[in-house]
């Protein structure tokens, strides 16, 4: 095990090899993230550059008595506008002799990212979390406080809500809707409020 800084200075090559390749990188602990952009009409040549730079940053870090987890790899495509989605590649990309699909979504720092970057994973995603957390919540609701169960429901719950909410921004009303209801359920279960009866912004202000 090494530090941060010396795991810093020992990836920085890493870094500069991802660069040479005319791409980006992004580095979270041990994840390192390749990134780049092109017009449709370069996708081919664009897929053949993060091929070669995937095989190029395998071969460092064997060379560097590192593993690289084929396993665990992700490839995704995005295309904006969604009418674009159809030049989005359906090969796999090989990093070795080890195919690696292209997915629908990937997580990146518990973000939900979908291809056509319409955040619909991430939203769908947080809210089954958030409604796992107060089914469980509530076989304790009668046992505690509601102040306290209060704080249990906004440390537990609209924290995951609005964790990295900034991507969110200018989402469909249908889906900052089913966020909605999030806020809507933990209020009702805080105070006790029956399905039927109304919930008010000011009501759902647990902050």
């Amino acid at each position: 095990m090494v530090g941060p800084i010396l795991f810093v200075l020992y990836t920085a090559d890493l870094i500069a090899l991802v660069k040479s390749c005319g791409l980006s990188t992004h580095l979270y602990a041990e994840d390192t993230q390749i990134f780049g952009s092109c017009s449709p009409s370069h996708l081919d040549m664009f897929l053949s550059v993060v091929t070669d730079c995937v095989n190029a940053v395998a071969d460092w870090v064997r060379s560097n008595r590192l593993q690289l987890n084929s396993d665990k790899t992700e490839f995704i495509s995005c295309a904006v506008p969604v009418r674009r989605q159809h030049y989005l590649p359906i090969v796999a990309l090989l990093i070795g002799s080890s195919p690696v699909t292209p997915s629908s979504a990937v997580r990146d720092l518990s973000v939900y990212i979908d291809s056509g970057l319409m955040m619909q994973s991430h939203v769908r995603q947080t809210v089954s979390r958030c409604f796992a957390v107060l089914r469980q919540l509530r076989t304790v609701r009668l046992q505690v406080p509601t102040l306290v169960f209060q704080s249990l429901v906004i440390a537990l719950v609209l924290s995951l809500s609005d964790y990295c909410n900034s991507v969110l921004f200018g989402l469909p009303a249908n889906l900052i809707q089913r966020l909605q209801s999030v806020q809507n359920a933990a209020a009702r279960l805080i105070f006790r409020i029956r399905r039927s009866e109304h919930i008010t912004p000011a009501l759902i202000s647990l902050h």
